[in-house]
């Protein structure tokens, strides 16, 4: 809730229309520390807790917080996960309206946590963000865990009701993949499709969510886990420059695509490029999910 915890005050930009794939802005860094978010004024800014479940919220949370589903708020899952996968995204005005239920504005700085470290829904809820031209959106390092042990107050229940607001319509501005465009290019040298799932999903060891095992051909594996040091927590913007720059090999960001199972963890990397000061690449959204039900070309070597 805006008055007492989680809203805007004097942190404020003017907005802009974000159209351009490069990460300028210059109010905030896609990543805020949880030694950084203690420092803050409690109504300086909003607070979303993405993590899975309305339940787990209610359980514990960080003080102030206000919740987003995954399946419910953050995508428009369809009858068949054909169709755009199992977490296709809702419609830029369906978000929008979204963002009014929770009471923000354009304005306000909007730090985003989960309990996966940024894996579960906290990535995507910035991106999503993002991609519709809102400027001062942050993800919490290390989430739910690190908050609480550099002694964030947390509290239990539901949470604070917001006070509602009208949040101007959008489109998705950052760049989109989809199924037809994975397909012509991902064996094509001038262009880079990036797998961030685990090792044995991509080799096709096993496959514990979606029906079949195995990965798109052409596709690198780079786990979205490989973004974070051994306490969960985003591994620095230069490390993470020389990774990336190295992978990419001078290529544009528009011929490099990243994918997961459905367009969730794949959000953990493009946040990984924007904390590295990289240009952020296409999302397939559809992902191993939709490309494994379309009775497409399955590859399963190392």
């Amino acid at each position: 809730m805006k008055k007492n915890c989680g809203s805007k005050s004097g942190l404020k930009a003017s907005l802009t229309i974000f159209t351009l794939l490069s990460f300028d802005i210059m109010d905030v860094t896609p990543i805020i520390s949880a030694n950084d978010l203690l420092t803050l004024n409690s109504g300086s800014y909003v607070l979303i807790d993405a993590s899975f479940g309305k339940a787990n919220f209610e359980k514990k949370h960080l003080r102030g917080a206000l919740h987003v589903d995954l399946n419910a708020d953050l995508s428009d899952i369809k009858e068949n996960a054909a169709n755009g996968g199992r977490h296709p995204l809702p419609s830029p005005d369906a978000f929008c309206s979204l963002l009014s239920k929770l009471g923000i504005e354009p304005e306000d700085h909007v730090l985003v946590y989960d309990d996966k470290n940024g894996a579960n829904a906290a990535a995507r809820f910035w991106w999503m963000m993002r991609a519709i031209g809102h400027q001062k959106v942050q993800v919490l390092d290390g989430g739910l865990a690190a908050a609480e042990a550099a002694g964030f107050p947390l509290e239990t229940g539901i949470g604070p009701v917001p006070k509602s607001t009208t949040y101007p319509a959008k489109n998705w501005n950052l760049p989109l993949s989809n199924i037809q465009e994975v397909e012509r290019v991902s064996q094509n040298p001038n262009y880079l499709v990036i797998d961030v799932r685990e090792n044995f999903r991509y080799r096709g060891e096993s496959e514990p969510i979606d029906l079949v095992a195995g990965h798109i051909p052409g596709s690198v594996n780079v786990p979205y886990f490989s973004n974070l040091d051994e306490k969960g927590l985003y591994l620095p913007a230069e490390q993470l420059k020389t990774k990336y720059a190295e992978l990419v090999g001078g290529k544009k960001a528009e011929n490099i695509i990243v994918h997961c199972g459905s367009g969730v963890t794949a959000c953990h990397t493009l946040l990984a490029f924007a904390q590295a000061g990289m240009d952020i690449p296409k999302l397939y959204v559809g992902s191993w999910s939709e490309w494994s039900r379309n009775e497409k070309t399955i590859a399963k070597e190392i």
